[in-house]
Order: C-alpha cells, then structure tokens, then sequence
C-alpha cells in the first residue's frame, strides 16, 4: 500500500545499499564463477582461455574429485544425528525450568561463537597420540596403546565429524528452543491429563509440531556438511591419504594451491546444484507434514 505523498522509488531507495551489497559480494561473484567454469584459468597468465566442457569432462575422470564427493556425502550423514537429532533432544531439556537453566544456555552456546581455527587446535591435542582421549581411554582398560586419530585414514573424519557437531550444536539447539516456546503449553497439560508419557509426548506433539523447524535444521545441516572446509584445513588438511577431503577443501586446494580457478569454479558449480538439489529434495519431504500424530 503506497502512503499518500510517497515518490515510487522511495522503497528502493531503502532497498539499495542492501541490494548494492548483494550484488558486489554474492551476485557478481556467482556470475563471475560460472563464466570461469567454461574456461582455463591460473590468475598468473591471462587472459582465460575458452575450454567449453572440458572441466566438467575432467571431473567425470577424477579420482579425487569423487573421493571428495564420497566424504562429503559421509559428512553430511554423520552430522546429521550430531546436528539434528542430539539439539533436538537438549533443546527439550533446557526448555524446562530448572534451576541455573540460562547459565546452562550460555555455555552450550560458546562453541558457536568460538572461532573454528581455535576450536580445531584444541581439539588435535584432545586426539594427539599422547593427548586427553587417549589418556582417558587407555587409562580406562578400553584401548591397548593410543590411537593417532587424525593420522589414521579410518578414524580421522569422523574426529572431524565429531568437531563439527560439537562446535555447531548449540546453534541447532537454539533453533529448537524458538520453535519449542511457540508451544502452547496447554497441549502437553492436555496430554498429561490423557496419560501420555514424556515419549509420547515428544513423539506425538512435539516432533510434529517442530517439523518447520527441523527442515530447516536439516537444509542449514546439508549445506553446512557440503562445503566444511574450516576444520578440515586446520587439523587434517585433507589427509591422511585424503579421508577427509571433502568438495569444499578440494574445490579451495584446486583454485588456490593449483591455481586452476576454472576447474574450482567447474566444481563449485556442481556443489551448489547439488545443495539446491538437496534443499529442495528436504523441502518436497517435510512440507506439510506438520499434523499432530
């Protein structure tokens, strides 16, 4: 509705520093990545040569590229009971009223705001040869000799995985707990009077009824999992004989190690279709399916 004595463009007056700032920083360098797919390109000896499909063929006959796909795909999957499940059930808890509950909130929450690089050096001393896991394991008679968890291709992404999910939770669980206080509590009173018990009642009312919000912790999820790449270059780099290189550090290493923006900018392409794919393949899932079982 315009108000009486309004210029037309005085909306986008408003809109544009915003739209100024969409457009340098997101819409400009998206175009910009899509051109660079379609060609060859080192940054050092212009100008791009025009290579058609020839990095999209190449990715087809890359052992590393479908390695890194393979340990996105397992990053996303072991996120997803860290980032999706686990919140869920701690945003129940601190949801009661209990006392020292808000403290509680505080520090679940420091992780989020704590930088990744930080979190990524304290944690190698947690899983060095000599560091507390060890310590606290072989102390406890459940393992022989220490493990070097980042050094071993088995167990190296999911001490990744596990960073992560533990840095990331908190912020999953502050989603929940939004969606948790628009609960009218007189539903779980109701249910209590019919004799439902605490699963019942998470089952039956709370899941459904925070089914919005879980699709949205699972797409935030997905995203997140597709391109990680903080923690996996400050603690492993991709190694030990690339467990855990992911597209996200492989698309980085290939633009900024080989300085072959073209192939990156191919395989940045490919990532983003395939989180729009995933986005729309969770929102097709979850729509409507908000009932109260």
């Amino acid at each position: 509705m315009r108000i009486p004595g309004q210029r037309w463009y005085t909306p986008y007056l408003f809109a544009a520093p915003a739209l100024v700032l969409f457009g340098v920083f997101f819409a400009w360098p998206a175009v910009t990545a899509i051109q660079l797919s379609f060609f060859k390109y080192d940054m050092i000896s212009p100008p791009p040569v025009f290579v058609g499909v020839d990095n999209f063929v190449r990715m087809l006959g890359d052992g590393r590229f479908w390695t890194a796909l393979l340990n996105s795909v397992l990053f996303l999957v072991g996120m997803f009971p860290l980032l999706v499940v686990v919140p869920l059930l701690l945003a129940v808890l601190v949801n009661q009223k209990l006392p020292g509950i808000k403290t509680f909130r505080m520090l679940y929450y420091l992780p989020v705001v704590t930088s990744m690089v930080a979190v990524g050096i304290a944690w190698e001393y947690v899983f060095h040869q000599q560091g507390v896991l060890n310590w606290m394991l072989t102390g406890a008679g459940l393992l022989d000799e220490p493990i070097q968890y980042l050094l071993d291709p088995a167990w190296a992404l999911p001490a990744v995985i596990l960073v992560e999910g533990w840095k990331n939770m908190g912020f999953y669980m502050m989603i929940y707990l939004a969606g948790l206080q628009t609960i009218p509590a007189s539903i779980y009173e109701a249910a209590r009077v019919d004799g439902a018990n605490a699963w019942h009642r998470l089952r039956s009312i709370t899941v459904p009824l925070l089914l919005p919000y879980i699709a949205v912790a699972i797409t935030v999820e997905m995203l997140d999992a597709m391109q990680a790449f903080t923690s996996i270059y400050v603690m492993t780099k991709g190694g030990p004989q690339d467990a855990t290189l992911t597209l996200g550090y492989y698309i980085w290493s290939a633009a900024f190690e080989r300085y072959e923006m073209g192939y990156a900018s191919a395989m940045g392409l490919v990532l983003w279709v395939l989180m729009i794919g995933l986005a729309i393949l969770n929102y097709r899932i979850t729509r409507g399916r908000t009932v109260i079982a």
